[in-house]
């Protein structure tokens, strides 16, 4: 699993998230790639929606710009062959709401997912008592189930979280919504303490991660790396009026990030 490798060779990794079709699908493929050459370990992609619950302004605004195309779910699986013929080895994980899922059918969702060559996937807004017919078209398609664990989370549901992600488990820096924070809740060690002695899977930190410091204190916490959103939608949305200018920021940021990650 290109998961694995990466978190054997990798002290930390560094996973951005970017919206499909924010700005457009020909900019957001620009956008990636530029990420991909930057360095980036693996991607977190989302598929725009309405009413996007669990994020903040900032990812929310990217959502918006996104529906103001042509968007559709055989495009937004079109431009993931597209990345993923880019580049064979990086993993690619989707990150998206259930309502899409429904619409397009749990079977053809999975099914298009490992034609695309997606490694897994996060349903935002499934609870995991609601959560097996999802679980289950996700093996049967050979994509990774990937669950969020969050500071108030009762033991029996972190024990179900343990047992249920299989690429990593998104852990959440904070509870509330996406957006670029100033610091990390100190609850978030115990947490990740207590998900290590439930799995091995790897833990990914996200929600409110914005800069290299909060990157390494993610390590010293005993996370795997770190997903940043917001920190990285907000440089698309300064930089809409000049791509190229973006692109570049993009690159910096990147960079920027692999330092608190210890790759340098």
């Amino acid at each position: 699993m290109r998961y694995q490798k990466i978190f054997r060779e990798n002290k930390g990794v560094f996973v951005p998230f970017v919206t499909l079709g924010d700005p457009s699908y020909e900019m957001s493929f620009e956008i990636i790639k530029t990420l991909i050459d930057a360095g980036v370990d693996a991607l977190e992609l989302g598929f725009a929606f309405s009413d996007p619950i669990a994020d903040g302004p900032t990812i929310q605004k990217s959502h918006l710009r996104a529906l103001q195309n042509p968007i559709n779910m055989r495009a937004n699986f079109a431009l993931l062959e597209k990345v993923r013929a880019y580049n064979a080895r990086i993993p690619i994980g989707l990150l998206l709401y259930a309502n899409l899922v429904h619409r397009f059918g749990i079977e053809n969702f999975y099914h298009a997912c490992a034609q695309s060559g997606v490694d897994s996937v996060l349903v935002a807004d499934v609870p995991m008592c609601e959560s097996d017919a999802y679980v289950h078209s996700a093996h049967k398609h050979c994509i990774a189930p990937v669950f969020i664990a969050s500071p108030n989370a009762r033991p029996p549901t972190l024990e179900h979280i343990a047992r249920s992600s299989t690429a990593y488990i998104y852990v959440l820096a904070r509870t509330g919504v996406t957006g670029t924070h100033a610091s990390i809740s100190p609850q978030t060690h115990n947490l990740i303490n207590d998900l290590k002695t439930l799995t091995q899977t790897p833990c990914l930190l996200g929600f409110g991660i914005s800069k290299s410091e909060h990157a390494q204190q993610a390590l010293q916490m005993g996370a795997g790396g770190v997903i940043v959103g917001s920190a990285v939608v907000n440089l698309i949305e300064t930089h809409l009026e000049n791509p190229t200018h973006m692109l570049a920021r993009l690159g910096a940021f990147v960079q920027d990030m692999q330092v608190g990650l210890c790759y340098n």
